[in-house]
């Protein structure tokens, strides 16, 4: 269960002061008991479609994603679907025309946050791991065998002190902020991007970038994505790395890179 900390509720001794003024829950309060803490708590199932794979429905294992797309499977189950298809099993975009295999990456950040909401699931699939390697009279590889430290996310934290469940990777160390300067005339039904920060490794390209945003804002597949840093027009294939490096302090903004995106029409001059 995932949950905040929240005051909503108080004891009936929680009246007014003898001011006539209201009387508040802090630490200052006479009447604040420890009863008056309550946990708002959402059901681990809430986070369901974004932790399991939709090809056998069970928790993301190995995860790994699609750089066309950006959807994540387990890593077998991809692979194996490949095997007799080329397009994404959940959106039926065209990975590659004959090696769709050459456009999947594993994605460690989430599966890192797979095995902390899960917390015995990583040790389980180690057991069924060692168990598939000695009933084929097979060595047990040592990355199977040798567990990694508890995560810091599932030590309970003390109760006065606030701690991060999740730190940030070391790999995603590019900051971006995401400006729309708008859409051309015709352009319309798509949603706001409400997410203009964004974390990335540097090794992600423009591209990428392009599925983030046609995502967030539900675009039609006619409508064409230009992104500019600076007065500079980027290609699909730079990587953010080399737009930073390429472009030095022009592309800079209080530590992150800022990306200009808008909507264009592919028919129109």
């Amino acid at each position: 269960m995932i949950g905040k900390r929240s005051c909503s509720k108080m004891s009936p001794t929680h009246g007014p002061g003898e001011d006539g003024s209201p009387s508040s829950c802090s630490q200052d309060s006479p009447y604040k008991t420890e009863d008056s803490e309550d946990e708002i708590k959402k059901s681990l199932n809430v986070f369901y479609p974004y932790i399991r794979c939709g090809l056998c429905c069970g928790f993301l294992i190995d995860a790994t994603t699609i750089t066309e797309c950006l959807d994540t499977f387990c890593k077998s189950c991809i692979v194996k679907h490949f095997f007799t298809s080329n397009r994404c099993p959940t959106c039926s975009t065209v990975v590659h025309e004959t090696q769709p295999l050459y456009n999947i990456r594993p994605d460690r950040q989430l599966q890192d946050i797979v095995y902390k909401m899960i917390p015995s699931l990583e040790e389980s699939e180690r057991e069924r791991m060692v168990a598939f390697y000695k009933g084929k009279g097979l060595e047990v590889p040592k990355s199977v065998t040798v567990s990694r430290p508890c995560p810091t996310g599932l030590r309970k934290p003390k109760k006065d002190i606030p701690q991060s469940v999740f730190t940030i990777p070391p790999e995603l160390d590019v900051s971006l902020m995401l400006e729309f300067v708008g859409a051309e005339e015709g352009i319309k039904n798509y949603k706001p991007l409400e997410r203009r920060y964004v974390r990335v490794s540097g090794e992600a390209t423009i591209r990428h970038v392009e599925l983030f945003i046609r995502r967030k804002m539900e675009l039609s597949p006619t409508c064409q994505v230009d992104v500019v840093c600076g007065e500079q027009l980027l290609d699909q294939y730079q990587s953010l790395q080399d737009v930073k490096t390429s472009l030095g302090e022009d592309a800079i903004q209080d530590g992150l890179l800022v990306l200009h995106f808008g909507l264009v029409r592919p028919d129109l001059p």
